[in-house]
């Protein structure tokens, strides 16, 4: 709006006003688009920074990788590891791989018809499976001219899939529809796929991530397990698929993360693994570390994250600035946890029963045993108060399991005044006494556990793993497994069937909204719709 003096003399003063209100108004809203505008490129060139940076760590960890694979000492190895460096390295190529290209925006069919990437020479698919067709044509095969479109071809693709047990294959015919009229060409896209281009369907990564991580095992003999159908999957192949799943999985990874430490009380454990060193032709120890909501969370689920250490500095980065109260061992690594953000420590008490259990198994001590009693009327007390409330498993000890607790405080104190120093019993007792605080947090917390066995059953897999798969080909693989891992036994904890989620999982995630990706997690999963 342009005014010039005199037009501004002749107005009345109301009208001055207004028509300076509403110049201010516009000035205002002039303002605060020019400041979106500028919040919006900021953003922008930070996401554009963000994904540089990603690009470049990528790459050159995909670099590194490759100098690896062709530098390392194979020949210090044993033929076993030999085996698994080859079978890790060829799972962490296909992980980069697919998380560059989707950077890149190289996974999207728009993107591949520019350059068609030289294809690797494959098997044809075995005749002898069974087929089933998916047929994929036009909603609308009226061009737009107004004329019927003709079916003047189809294109047919073929995915290798599983039944456990029975492998078959999915055919999809996609219908070309032309009009003669217009030579316009109609037909369905190529759905997205984990493994882009290749043959393996949803369901078949998952059986393969299945095999190595929940049934434990290796490649090589998934290989001579498909081999009996008569179906060719060499180890480096099922690696591979192995590798683009476990890249697809790391949204869902990082969501079950974030619900692990949205609770007020978890569990936490460590466990040795042992970690390929392909520059020394030899293993060296890391360890996977399990963080678990409580044992009586009506929402179970558990996260596993590997790491090169037992370090503090390791379950310090996992917790981040979560708040509440940790039950876990005597390992001094948690003391610095208990320093940070108003956390508490619950001890466990199988573990100080442990030490009770070891002198009576071996006849060394009647005070062992009588411990051992104690403790035991404390634990059917916790037996009875499984199933209930919060509010009334606090009530009932209170009531009933406080006074046992303060007898049996007393009583191991003047018990250890009457035994030796350096005795194993004294050694117990000191244990149960240092630890007293710590060890008597789940009577004043009805959400807190009496113990830890929670987080070291689900730590049982590992072990298993451990005999089957000897040691991690990678500190990649190791970070796969712990992802895997984490998505089945929680899988598992809410009644699911690993191989059935995971398939349904890796089939919706390509197109899933990212910030629906709660959807997906075991708690609040349902299967697609047949």
């Amino acid at each position: 709006m342009a005014l010039d003096p005199k037009t501004l003399t002749a107005m009345a003063p109301a009208a001055i006003l207004d028509v300076f209100t509403r110049l201010l108004s516009e000035l205002s809203a002039h303002t605060r688009q020019i400041e979106q505008h500028q919040q919006a490129a900021q953003r922008y060139e930070r996401e554009i920074k963000f994904k540089d940076a990603k690009l470049e760590k990528i790459t050159f960890e995909l670099a590194r990788l490759k100098a690896w694979k062709f530098g390392a000492r194979t020949e210090r190895m044993s033929a076993q590891q030999r085996q698994m460096f080859e079978d890790t390295a060829a799972e962490d190529e296909a992980d980069l791989q697919a998380q560059l290209d989707a950077l890149q925006g190289q996974s999207s069919p728009a993107a591949n018809t520019d350059k068609p990437k030289r294809q690797p020479r494959r098997q044809k698919l075995p005749e002898h499976l069974r087929r089933v067709e998916h047929r994929h044509e036009p909603a609308n095969t009226t061009c737009g001219c107004g004329q019927t479109m003709q079916r003047v071809g189809e294109d047919i693709s073929e995915r290798l899939d599983i039944i456990p047990a029975e492998f078959f294959v999915h055919r999809h015919i996609r219908g070309k529809w032309a009009c003669k009229c217009c030579q316009t060409l109609v037909q369905e896209p190529v759905s997205p796929q984990i493994v882009d281009k290749g043959q393996p369907t949803a369901g078949l990564v998952a059986h393969t991530l299945v095999s190595r991580f929940v049934d434990h095992v290796p490649y090589y003999r998934q290989e001579q397990i498909n081999a009996r159908s008569g179906v060719h999957t060499p180890r480096s192949t099922l690696a591979s698929w192995a590798g683009a799943g476990g890249a697809a999985l790391q949204p869902l990874y990082q969501a079950l993360r974030k619900l692990v430490l949205s609770a007020k009380v978890l569990h936490a454990d460590e466990t040795p693994v042992a970690l390929l060193d392909p520059g020394a032709g030899k293993t060296k120890k890391a360890y996977v570390w399990a963080y678990a909501r409580g044992a009586f969370d009506p929402i179970p689920a558990v996260v596993y994250d590997f790491a090169l250490g037992r370090a503090a500095r390791h379950p310090i980065e996992f917790l981040g600035r979560w708040s509440g109260t940790l039950t876990c061992d005597d390992y001094a690594g948690y003391n610095a946890v208990f320093k940070l953000h108003e956390r508490l420590e619950a001890g466990c008490l199988a573990h100080a029963r442990r030490k009770f259990d070891e002198l009576a198994k071996a006849g060394a001590s009647t005070v062992a045993t009588q411990a051992l009693q104690r403790m035991a009327t404390i634990y059917r007390i916790e037996q009875e108060v499984a199933v209930a409330s919060s509010a009334q498993r606090l009530e009932i000890r209170q009531q009933h399991s406080v006074p046992l607790w303060n007898e049996l405080h007393t009583w191991l104190r003047q018990e250890r005044r009457r035994v030796p120093d350096g005795g194993g019993i004294a050694a117990a007792i000191d244990y149960s006494l240092r630890r007293w605080d710590a060890l008597g947090r789940f009577l004043y917390d009805g959400d807190v556990a009496i113990d830890n066995n929670h987080i070291e059953n689900l730590m049982r897999p590992w072990a298993m793993g451990r005999k089957a798969w000897l040691f991690a080909g990678s500190e990649r693989a190791g970070q796969r497994a712990a992802m895997v891992m984490s998505l089945v036994q929680t899988a598992r904890l809410n009644g699911h069937e690993p191989w059935a989620y995971l398939k349904d999982v890796l089939e919706r995630l390509l197109e899933h909204p990212n910030h629906r990706i709660d959807e997906l997690l075991p708690h609040r999963w349902t299967p697609s719709p047949a």
